[in-house]
């Protein structure tokens, strides 16, 4: 959908999702071109995980002691394998926001846009991102650290309570302190990632569209996010990027669970009795599963991209004047 100089103004929330639809519906093939690839990596990355663990001695035989050391190096394998595909598919999700931003606002402002211009401008400002990337991670660990220091707190007194043996009363007052620490914990956790995808809901576009080192798109993204812009409490521009995210986090969960199923009920039926943690179930019938629900996700996933291309088009128009430059443009 490319919108006239006339038609480029500041968005409601409802509006924001209803060209982002119609966008998507209209530029289906596309956006599907530019996202299955992504979706395809972030699956291999996610099948070596899973092959991982179920290869991992902690889910073969979790009952034996085993050798100390032995134990020791396959929980650090397993947890430098956790944490390197979480990451892996975190910078691969940005990086097709940039290159889908890319190819959305110059389409949304009328101006012709192929897809192989939006990969190569990805790959130009691949350093710049990752970089942006690198600094929003730190800020993310900072936010998680310090959300989860009031239930580390009470979780580590509920500790040494429960480890008095000669007092029951405190044991248990110790396992109710306990409990709650890790709630809060726990809260801190979900609180942390709300926080990083809110924050970071506009870097892929600024990276995308405006010529800027890594730390400047990495605070420019933040500064379109931040402060007023219309009155009242739904004026506040984290309440506004917080409804977005979690109306495209709702349908987008959905897509992938209803597309997941196939694979799920195929864990489900070829489970170990002996270790329900570990499933048998055949590749030949699990990858055909699965890349049901790579392609699904590549399906929808386009759709909260072209959100938040919008939003970062709506708050250029409402606090640059976009809309007006564009006009001046049209006229002369």
């Amino acid at each position: 959908m490319s919108l006239p100089p006339s038609d480029l103004r500041p968005l409601a929330l409802g509006e924001i999702v209803d060209r982002s639809a119609t966008f998507w519906r209209q530029h289906f093939r596309s956006l599907l071109a530019l996202s299955l690839g992504f979706n395809l990596l972030t699956y291999i990355l996610s099948k070596v995980l899973q092959l991982t663990l179920r290869d991992s001695p902690l889910l073969l035989n979790p009952q034996a002691s085993g050798d100390l050391g032995e134990l020791g190096l396959a929980t650090l394998q397993l947890l430098v394998t956790l944490g390197g595909v979480l990451l892996g598919s975190l910078w691969l999700y940005y990086f097709n926001t940039l290159v889908v931003a890319r190819y959305v606002v110059p389409r949304q402002l009328g101006d012709a846009v192929r897809l192989g211009e939006c990969l190569r401008r990805a790959f130009q400002r691949i350093g710049a991102f990752t970089g942006a990337y690198l600094l929003s991670l730190g800020w993310g660990i900072g936010a998680l650290l310090l959300l989860c220091v009031p239930g580390g707190a009470l979780a580590v007194l509920g500790g040494v309570l429960v480890a008095r043996p000669d007092d029951t009363s405190l044991r248990l007052a110790g396992l109710l302190v306990l409990g709650i620490g890790f709630i809060l914990i726990g809260l801190g956790m979900l609180g942390a990632l709300l926080w990083y995808l809110l924050r970071f809901a506009l870097l892929g576009p600024v990276i995308a569209l405006e010529d800027a080192s890594a730390w400047k798109s990495f605070r420019r993204s933040g500064a379109l996010l931040s402060g007023r812009v219309e009155p009242g409490f739904i004026g506040r521009m984290p309440v506004r990027a917080m409804i977005l995210v979690t109306v495209v986090s709702v349908i987008l969960i959905a897509v992938s669970l209803l597309c997941g199923l196939p694979a799920l009920i195929l864990q489900l039926v070829y489970r170990d009795p002996s270790n329900p943690m570990l499933s048998l179930a055949p590749q030949a019938l699990l990858v055909p599963a699965e890349l049901l629900q790579v392609v699904g996700q590549a399906v929808f996933n386009p759709l909260g991209l072209v959100v938040y291309a919008t939003l970062y088009l709506d708050m250029r128009v409402r606090r640059e004047g976009l809309d007006l430059e564009r006009r001046l443009d049209a006229l002369a």
